[in-house]
């Protein structure tokens, strides 16, 4: 943990860690934040950070420059930082920051040597990725896990992906190393408002996290920030005639699968390249439908990203 620099050491008894990551894992903005609302609302204190120094490219995630009083220059460098907090379900430590591009199993060790120094007991990550679903219906996710007590316990999914992984999955294989549970939860947000931050899907990662845990969900500002979302999303679908015809037969699909087999964690259906409105959606990677689907999804979208 030599990257490592303690701002507190406070007592906490067998804590769950919740990490979240910038980047392409982060679909929205959703993953990012919801771990940020949590911090802010359970008032999580500053545990620690990873010095950024040997783990970030500067030249992609850049630093900024700020100004005190208009005339005290200072650089805030683009740092992975950790929080803790006491909720009604038990410790928590929460994660939050880029991915780093460098030294990928070092900076794993820093992040679990945190957990193991607060006996960690286990890691959520959390993740969102663009599919083709509505904005329209409640957010799916997805959540999968190794462990065999940790699927039946919590309703998971057993992950069989092979291919190129991110830093999510790189944390997950040294948690399982180590002999830490972790959980991975996934939220899909609508490929064709990808640009439009999606507090809708940031909600319903931290209601799944907090319901893992067994604590309440902290709605607060998520909730209204939701609503405006769909108002927003719904506007700007209006303006483009092939996008209303896009949602529509998503919106089509979505209600053909809940009546075909009542399965809520879903990802909308399988559109014909013809069906798509256009270049907007040429980076998007559609997905097929039934029960494992948006796992299929998750998988699709770890291994269509460049290897570099």
């Amino acid at each position: 943990m030599e990257h490592l620099r303690w701002l507190a050491q406070p007592t906490l008894h067998r804590p769950t860690v919740i990490a979240a990551f910038t980047g392409w894992n982060d679909g929205g903005d959703a993953a990012s934040n919801a771990v940020r609302h949590l911090v802010e609302s359970w008032g999580a204190q500053p545990l620690a950070e990873i010095d950024p120094e040997e783990f970030t490219d500067f030249a992609t995630v850049r630093p900024h420059v700020r100004l005190a009083d208009g005339a005290t220059r200072s650089i805030v460098w683009p740092t992975v930082a950790a929080w803790s907090a006491s909720t009604p379900g038990g410790d928590v430590i929460l994660v939050l920051g880029p991915e780093p591009a460098l030294r990928w199993r070092t900076f794993t060790q820093q992040v679990l040597g945190l957990a193991q120094r607060f006996g960690a007991g286990l890691v959520v990550t959390l993740g969102a990725l663009l599919a083709d679903v509505p904005h329209t219906r409640p957010v799916q996710l997805i959540g999968t896990a190794t462990d065999g007590h940790l699927i039946s316990r919590f309703d998971l999914q057993r992950s069989r992906y092979e291919g190129p992984t991110g830093i999510v999955g790189v944390l997950h294989d040294a948690c399982t190393s180590a002999g830490l549970d972790s959980v991975s939860l996934w939220a899909a947000v609508p490929a064709y408002a990808s640009q439009v931050p999606s507090p809708k899907a940031a909600l319903a990662l931290v209601s799944r996290a907090c319901g893992i845990i067994g604590s309440p969900t902290p709605v607060g500002r998520l909730s209204h920030e939701a609503a405006e979302y769909e108002q927003r999303v719904s506007s700007l679908v209006r303006d483009d005639d092939d996008l209303v015809g896009y949602v529509a037969r998503l919106e089509t699909l979505d209600l053909d699968d809940d009546d075909d087999d009542d399965v809520d964690d879903t990802i909308g259906g399988e559109l014909a390249d013809d069906d798509l409105p256009g270049e907007r959606l040429a980076p998007i990677d559609p997905a097929s439908v039934d029960s494992d689907e948006l796992m299929a999804e998750v998988e699709r979208f770890l291994r269509d990203q460049p290897d570099d």
